[in-house]
């Protein structure tokens, strides 16, 4: 078991406390939303009065946060955290940001003694409330190595793609490449449509031919064609 401190209890970051939580681990958790911070304590986290108090005798600090001025803020601010995190503590931060940000944040933390990994994932909330999803991480293996068994509660895969920065760079590579595919399904689709096609039936025949993608499979950018799909629930995140 270890101590855990989670800042961060959004679409992603509250379902990756629970399972936290559910692994036996004993998790501190604050988000400004008091929902989100009681559904994790529903599924047995404890909850923290700040991002500050979250800290007391933490062996992790794990932040999931909507932006790079998020992640500055929390670390670097004027109230920022990282001269108050315990010694020894790894940090591990799962939003997706600029890798820039992510450097800077991983040197001020090296420059206290502190070691830290940015670990973006892939998956989305259905991924995070199954703890399957993929940890692309950057930082120093050590660091990786102490990390694996708290993200191994949380997803399936984890990559280690290089040094500080760069499981933010590789993120961005697959979701350049989703982008890519995301857009060429939609066109593909209504073409289909303008010619008479039913989109789920043409989805289902791309999603056993040479088409196939998680596009078509999981997130179809078609509304209407996969019940789950963003498409399907007004675009909505998730």
């Amino acid at each position: 078991m270890s101590r855990i401190a989670f800042i961060g209890l959004g679409n992603m970051g509250g379902p990756m406390a629970a399972n936290l939580a559910k692994a036996g681990h004993a998790v501190r958790v604050f988000d400004l939303v008091p929902a989100a911070v009681q559904a994790a304590v529903d599924a047995g986290a404890t909850a923290a009065h700040s991002a500050l108090d979250t800290l007391a005798d933490a062996e992790i600090v794990i932040s999931m946060l909507p932006a790079s001025r998020h992640v500055e803020g929390v670390y670097l601010g004027d109230d920022g955290l990282l001269g108050d995190i315990p010694g020894g503590a790894l940090v591990i931060d799962c939003s997706t940001i600029a890798p820039a940000t992510a450097r800077k944040v991983a040197e001020a933390a090296a420059a206290r003694g502190l070691q830290m990994l940015d670990a973006p994932v892939s998956g989305g909330t259905a991924g995070a409330q199954a703890g399957t999803l993929t940890f692309i991480v950057g930082g120093e293996e050590d660091a990786l190595e102490r990390a694996r068994p708290i993200l191994q509660a949380m997803g399936k895969n984890i990559f280690h793609v290089g040094a500080s920065g760069a499981g933010q760079v590789a993120k961005l590579c697959n979701n350049m490449a989703l982008g890519v595919i995301m857009a060429v399904t939609g066109e593909s689709i209504a073409l289909g449509v303008a010619h008479g096609l039913d989109p789920k039936v043409l989805s289902q025949m791309m999603a056993v031919s040479t088409g196939r993608s998680w596009a078509t499979e999981v997130c179809n950018p078609w509304p209407g064609v996969l019940e789950n799909a963003p498409a399907s629930r007004g675009y909505s995140g998730g």
